[in-house]
C-alpha cells in the first residue's frame, strides 16, 4: 500500500461494511416487507439509479408512514413550555451532490426546505442491507448514535426516516471532509496541527467511553473536519455498546446517562472488527477488543499525523497483523520526542498497561491544552507539515 492509499476496513464474519446511523422511525427489522423490486425485478444494487435522484418521488402513504417523528419542547414569552410533534421526511429535504459512496450506501448534501440548513444524508438501501444480513448492523449505528446525542466532536444524528426503498440518515454535514484526505494532500502536520486535532479526537473518545461506547473502527478516514475545522468522528456500524446504568431524565425531559466505569473483563467485545494498520493486538490475539483498544488507534493516528503513515504498515493485512502483534515499528529520525514517549506508551501489547485518558491529558505533549469547551472553541492551526519529520 502506497502512503497515500486508503487502508480498508477488515471484512470478517461479523464486521459489516461501515454504514452510518439512524434514530425516530420505523424499525429496520419491518424492511423486508416493505420493499420494491427494481424495475428488472431483480434485487437492487449497491448504487441503484433512485439513490443517484435529485427529484425522489415518494407515495402519499409511505410520506406519512416513513416520516421521522421528533417532539420538540419551546418555551413561550410567558416560560411556559410549549410541545410540538415535527415530523421530516423525503419531501422536506432538497437534495444536492453526492458527498460519498459505501458499500450500500450514498451520501448526499441536503437542505431542510423549512429552516434551509444543510444536512448530510446517508441513503441505504433497504433490499441491498436485507440480502447482505446487514440489518444488525445498521440498527447498532442507530442505537449507538442515539445514545451518543450531541457533542461537538461526533456526527449528530439528527432524523431517520424511509420509504420504499431507502432508509435516510439526516447528520451534520462535515464540509471540509475527511482527515485522511488532509493527510493525503499535506503528507504531514506539524506538532501544532497534531496537538490541536489529537486533543479534540481524545475529548470526542472520552466522551463516547463515558457513555458506554466503544469505537472499534477508529482512522483518519473515520474523521471527519466541520466547516470550523473541528473533528467530527463518524462511523460507528461497528461500534460496541456496553451495559449502562438506568438513564434518568431531567425536569426539562433531557435524558441523561451516568458516567460509564467498567473493569476491563467487563468491558470486553468479541467480534472481529476494524481496520489492519489500527487493529489492537488484543483483538489479534484474544479476538476481545475493550475501551483501551480505541487509545491503541489512538495511538497509531497521532504517529500518522507526523509520519504520514500509520506505525503498522505492510504489503497486506497478514503482514500488517504480524508487525502489531510483534511491536514491529520504527520511528522516523526527526519524530518529537515528546511524543514520541506519548506514542510509546500507547502502543503496548497488554492493554493494562496502556494510558488512560486521564493520564494522556496530564503528558506534557498536552500540557498547553485545555480539555473541555474550551477545547472547541479554539481557533484551528493552519495547516502546515512537519518539517522532516516523515519517511521518505
Amino acid at each position: 500500500m502506497t502512503q497515500g492509499e486508503r487502508p480498508k476496513s477488515i471484512r470478517s464474519r461479523s464486521s459489516p461494511p461501515l454504514v452510518t446511523p439512524a434514530v425516530h422511525t420505523t424499525p429496520v427489522t419491518q424492511f423486508a416487507s416493505s420493499s420494491p423490486p427494481t424495475p428488472n425485478g431483480s434485487v437492487s444494487s449497491a448504487h441503484p439509479p433512485y439513490l443517484m435522484s435529485k427529484d425522489r418521488t415518494v407515495s402519499d402513504d409511505w410520506a406519512e408512514r416513513g416520516a421521522a417523528v421528533h417532539i420538540q419542547r419551546d418555551a413561550d414569552a410567558n416560560g411556559n413550555i410549549q410541545i410540538k410533534t415535527i415530523k421530516k421526511g423525503v419531501k422536506d429535504f432538497t437534495f444536492g451532490r453526492v458527498l460519498g459512496e459505501g458499500s450500500f450506501s450514498t451520501v448526499v448534501s441536503a437542505t431542510d426546505r423549512q429552516t434551509l440548513r444543510e444536512y448530510a444524508i446517508k441513503i441505504l438501501d433497504k433490499r441491498h442491507i436485507i440480502k447482505e444480513k446487514k440489518v444488525k448492523y445498521v440498527n447498532v449505528e442507530k442505537n449507538t448514535l442515539n445514545r451518543l446525542g450531541e457533542h461537538p466532536g461526533i456526527v449528530r444524528l439528527y432524523y431517520t426516516f424511509q420509504d420504499e426503498r431507502s432508509l435516510y440518515f439526516v447528520l451534520d454535514l462535515a464540509p471540509n471532509g475527511e482527515l485522511f484526505s488532509v493527510l493525503k494532500r499535506m503528507g504531514t502536520l506539524n506538532t501544532e496541527c497534531a496537538q490541536y486535532y489529537s486533543a479534540q479526537l481524545l475529548d470526542a473518545i472520552e466522551y463516547m467511553h463515558a457513555r458506554g461506547i466503544i469505537h472499534r473502527d477508529l482512522k483518519p478516514e473515520n474523521i471527519l473536519l466541520d466547516a470550523n475545522m473541528r473533528v467530527k468522528v463518524t462511523d460507528f456500524g461497528t461500534a460496541k455498546l456496553l451495559d449502562l446504568p438506568t438513564p434518568t431524565t431531567t425536569e426539562d425531559g433531557e435524558i441523561q446517562f451516568p458516567i460509564h466505569e467498567t473493569t476491563m473483563e467487563e468491558e470486553r467485545a468479541s467480534s472481529f472488527v476494524g481496520t489492519a494498520e489500527y487493529v489492537s493486538p488484543e483483538l489479534l490475539n484474544d479476538k476481545a477488543a475493550c475501551k483501551s483498544s480505541d487509545l491503541w488507534a489512538f495511538g497509531c493516528i497521532l504517529f500518522q499525523l507526523l509520519s504520514g503513515r500509520p506505525p503498522f504498515k505492510a504489503s497486506n493485512e497478514y503482514q500488517t497483523f504480524q508487525k502489531i502483534i510483534k511491536l514491529d515499528y520504527q520511528f522516523p529520525l526527526a519524530f518529537p520526542s515528546q511524543v514520541k514517549d506519548l506514542v510509546s506508551k500507547l502502543l503496548l501489547l497488554d492493554p493494562a498497561k496502556r494510558l488512560t485518558i486521564a493520564q494522556i491529558k496530564l503528558h506534557p505533549f498536552f500540557k498547553d491544552v485545555k480539555f473541555g469547551p474550551a477545547l472547541w472553541a479554539k481557533k484551528p492551526p493552519r495547516l502546515v507539515p512537519m518539517a522532516g519529520g516523515g519517511y521518505r
